[in-house]
């Protein structure tokens, strides 16, 4: 179970993430970017950040463009937030809602099965 604190910064960082994409992807293409999830490691110095983007097309594109903009991304969370270290960052693109979408498609094929066998 993590320390009181280290939720604590995690849900700050997050927050702070999620201001500073919104502030700074200026691009309309990414108004649809969510931090869904970021886990920092206990000694605070690494954050894994996790972003979902609506449109699938452009998760390619928005990943380079957040990796581009990690060294500026550090330095605005640095001057929003009093810590030590401000911890590297490493961005992922949450692909669970795929999954999701592929268990709900499999399931409803499962259930269209089932009508078609109960019918004959």
């Amino acid at each position: 179970m993590p320390s009181f604190r280290l939720q604590k910064v995690s849900h700050q960082i997050k927050d702070e993430i999620s201001l500073i994409l919104l502030q700074k992807l200026n691009d309309p293409k990414f108004r649809l970017v969510t931090v869904t999830n970021l886990k920092v490691s206990p000694d605070l110095k690494q954050a894994k950040i996790y972003l979902s983007v609506f449109e699938k097309e452009l998760r390619g594109e928005l990943i380079e463009l957040v990796n581009e903009m990690k060294g500026m991304i550090r330095s605005e969370l640095a001057h929003k937030m009093s810590l030590r270290f401000v911890p590297e960052l490493v961005f992922f693109i949450d692909d669970t809602l795929d999954y999701v979408e592929k268990m709900e498609d499999l399931f409803k094929k499962i259930h269209e099965n089932d009508n078609q066998n109960n019918s004959k």
